[in-house]
């Protein structure tokens, strides 16, 4: 993680005095909301899977998605790039390319 903008998010919320608001929460809460967000921007997009001309939105929604994440990555002290290389091990053990490549079934089904 780009620890410069990290703390710039940081500290966007504590120059106005919102990390009291921002419990456990809170946050999961508000990342959900964002993440419906995101979604709601493919609603009834019929075919066009990809909605480029809504790329702005998709960009500002994602921007969103990412800050809440950070701010509870904050809350509870973790480190973001190691919690994602965690996972990333999980997964690859979970998901190994010679029996899963190209298929999308979840790791219990193989």
């Amino acid at each position: 993680m780009n620890e410069e903008l990290r703390k710039k998010i940081i500290k966007f919320r504590d120059d106005r005095d919102w990390k009291q608001f921002h419990t456990g929460k809170d946050l999961a809460l508000s990342l959900s909301l964002e993440s419906s967000e995101l979604l709601e921007i493919f609603q009834w997009s019929g075919k066009d899977l990809r909605c480029e001309d809504k790329k702005s939105k998709i960009e500002e929604e994602l921007a969103d998605v990412f800050m809440y994440a950070i701010l509870m990555a904050d809350c509870y002290d973790l480190n973001i790039d190691e919690i994602i290389e965690k996972k990333l091990q999980l997964n690859i053990k979970h998901y190994p390319a010679d029996i899963v490549k190209g298929k999308s079934k979840k790791y219990d089904q193989y």
